[in-house]
């Protein structure tokens, strides 16, 4: 930032906001209220990012086998002491889906093992499951989840009620990605691990999101995305092993280089772009700049700057908790009587906003996701919008 930022920003100092939208390079064409799919970089990041692309194409393999290596190394020490981990815990990946995948082929189910899901985790997880199965290894235990709990203990007994003895691991997605709701894992946990049970958690869309540290999830096994709410460039994640369980992961892909409670064991992916990993470091000193609590604070504001409006229109449905602080920047709605890709069609035909339809838990929805660059005023269009649909 230009000027430093204060340590603690109001939700609603539009002037302050303001300058936070100006380290963005925006698409005036239309209103992005989709910004669940990635997080657009902020304009240092993209500097940085295009200056290491830049290096990395200039000087080729001499970068690859002499500068790289250590470049990489600073990375994990950034994004550990971000996550409030120990290097030795975290391996860069892609995205959840290869975090998602190392973790549960490599995981010593056998067979008849069960794994509790719920009916609105993410596809692509479901999917790795659903494969390991097919390979005779594990049985997914699907259990439904309300769109509107009562409470943390209500979500809690969902999950224990669906354990049996054969229950092997809970896969448990922090912030369901359809509709914004909150999951309360650390008590999902706390819970699963008094009867000697593991939680894979998915926390893709949480990072960098809410202001929280990974030991605080209170699981041994996370998997994150850093180019979604981090801000990081497409095509970082990260995988997240408590050191005392590395060793109970087998590799995905070959690799008998390093020791058995080595997390590097689990990242032999070939060569890969280096500019996106070393863009982490200047994705984390952004979000510093503006500080966790306040980003989750006015992600929650803008949220709540449509969804308190919405909610008062006829014929619109919130498929989100009622609780402020069981959601934050994404929420989902549908209109009775009306299909969600044509809401979704409209609203970026008629006035120029762009939302996705999707579908959750067989109900199909329109999902709203404000990013730091939008104003109350796009979120004020989005209503009035909604209003002369309804």
């Amino acid at each position: 930032m230009a000027t430093p930022l204060p340590a603690h920003i109001d939700p609603t100092d539009e002037a302050c906001w303001s300058g936070v939208r100006d380290q963005y390079v925006l698409n005036d064409d239309l209103i992005n209220l989709e910004n669940g799919f990635f997080g657009v970089p902020s304009k240092p990041v993209m500097a940085a990012f295009e200056d290491y692309n830049r290096q990395v194409n200039r000087e080729g393999t001499f970068f690859m086998r002499n500068r790289y290596p250590q470049r990489l190394a600073a990375a994990v020490k950034a994004l550990a002491a971000f996550s409030g981990v120990s290097e030795e815990e975290l391996l860069i990946v892609r995205n959840p889906t290869e975090a998602m995948n190392i973790l549960i082929q490599g995981y010593p189910f056998q067979p008849g093992d069960e794994v509790v899901i719920s009916n609105q985790d993410y596809d692509s997880v479901e999917e790795t499951l659903h494969m390991t199965q097919q390979r005779g290894r594990l049985k997914p235990v699907r259990i439904s989840l309300p769109f509107h709990p009562h409470s943390d203990e209500e979500i809690v007994a969902l999950y224990e009620q669906a354990i049996t003895p054969r229950t092997r691991a809970l896969l448990v997605t922090h912030l369901l990605h359809r509709t914004g709701q909150i999951l309360p894992v650390a008590k999902i946990a706390a819970m699963a691990q008094s009867r000697g049970i593991d939680v894979l958690v998915d926390a893709a869309h949480s990072f960098a999101h809410l202001d929280y540290r990974l030991p605080q999830l209170g699981s041994c096994f996370v998997a994150a995305h850093l180019h979604k709410w981090l801000g990081a460039p497409l095509g970082v994640g990260l995988l997240y092993i408590r050191k005392d369980r590395v060793s109970d992961i087998a590799p995905l892909f070959g690799d008998t280089t390093y020791a058995a409670s080595d997390i590097r064991k689990l990242g032999h992916f070939g060569t890969t772009p280096p500019a996106p990993v070393m863009a982490i470091e200047d994705a984390i000193a952004f979000h510093n700049s503006i500080g966790g609590g306040n980003k989750e604070a006015r992600l929650r504001y803008l949220k709540e700057r449509w969804v308190s409006r919405a909610r008062n229109l006829p014929g619109v449905e919130l498929m989100v908790p009622e609780d402020p602080q069981r959601s934050c920047a994404i929420a989902a709605f549908r209109m009775k009587g009306k299909d969600a890709k044509q809401v979704a069609d409209y609203l970026l035909q008629a006035h120029r906003i762009f939302t996705v339809a999707t579908k959750v838990a067989g109900v199909d929805v329109v999902r709203v996701t404000p990013h730091l660059y939008n104003t109350t005023a796009d979120l004020d269009r989005l209503v009035a919008a909604l209003a002369q649909l309804a």
